[in-house]
C-alpha cells in the first residue's frame, strides 16, 4: 500500500481557476506595456476589468466547489470584494491618482492577506496551498510597493529619439500593476498546470490503493 507522506495532496481548487485568473492579468499585462498611456485613468479601468473578472471566477468556483468550511468562505469574501472593487473603479475611472492608488493598495492589501492566510492555513493538507502562498505575498508585496511611490514623484528625462519627457508616480504605479500581473499570469498557469497533474495523480494513487485493498 502506498504510504501517506508519497500521495499526493488533494486540491480544494479546480486546475481551470488559477488558469481563468491568469489569462485577463496576462491580457491586460501585455496592454499596459504596449500602452502610450499610463494615466491613473487607465490603471482604473485596467483594475476594474481585471477584479470583475477574478471576481467572478472566484465566487462561481466558491458555488460549484463541494468543500466547506471557513476556506469557501474567505473564497466568497474575496470575490465579493473583488467585484466591489471593480464597481468603485468603473464608476469613479476619472478619479485620479490619489483614488487610483487608494483603491489598488485597498484591493491589494486585503486581497493578498487573505489568500495568504488561507495558503498558511491549508499548508499540508491541500494542493493550493504553496500556490496561494505566493499569489497571496505578492498582491500583499503590490501594496506596500506601491504605497512607497512618492505621490508627486516627477523625474525629467530625455529619451532614446532626444524628446524631453516625464516619469510620473502615475506611470510608475501603472507599470508596477502591469508588471505584477506578467508576473502573476505567468506564476497562475504554471500552478493550473501543476493543479491538473497533480489532481490525476492524486486519482490514479487512490485508484490503486483501493484496488489493492479489494484484493
Amino acid at each position: 500500500m502506498t504510504s501517506a507522506h508519497t500521495e499526493p495532496l488533494p486540491a480544494s481548487t479546480a486546475w481551470y481557476v488559477p488558469l481563468a485568473r491568469a489569462i485577463p492579468a496576462l491580457i491586460l499585462a501585455v496592454v499596459i506595456t504596449f500602452s502610450a498611456d499610463h494615466s491613473s485613468r487607465l490603471g482604473l479601468v485596467t483594475l476594474a476589468s481585471y477584479t470583475l473578472i477574478v471576481g467572478a471566477v472566484l465566487l462561481t468556483a466558491s458555488v460549484l466547489s463541494t468543500h466547506r468550511g471557513i476556506g469557501r468562505n474567505l473564497t466568497i469574501a474575496q470575490g465579493v470584494l473583488s467585484i466591489a472593487t471593480a464597481i468603485a473603479a468603473f464608476i469613479a475611472s476619472n478619479g485620479g491618482q490619489a483614488y487610483f492608488v487608494f483603491l489598488l493598495t485597498a484591493f491589494a492589501a486585503i486581497t493578498g492577506f487573505i489568500e495568504l492566510y488561507l495558503g498558511l492555513r491549508s499548508r499540508g493538507r491541500d494542493a493550493s496551498s504553496r500556490d496561494w502562498v505566493f499569489v497571496g505575498s505578492l498582491t500583499a508585496l503590490l501594496a506596500l510597493v506601491v504605497l512607497l511611490v512618492p505621490p508627486g514623484f516627477s523625474q525629467p528625462f530625455t529619451g532614446p529619439d532626444g524628446i524631453d519627457r516625464e516619469l510620473t508616480a502615475s506611470i510608475v504605479v501603472v507599470g508596477l500593476l502591469g508588471a505584477y500581473w506578467a508576473i502573476l499570469g505567468v506564476y497562475l498557469v504554471i500552478a493550473a498546470l501543476s493543479l491538473k497533474w497533480s489532481t490525476t495523480d492524486h486519482d490514479a494513487v487512490t485508484a490503486a490503493v483501493q484496488e489493492k485493498e479489494d484484493q
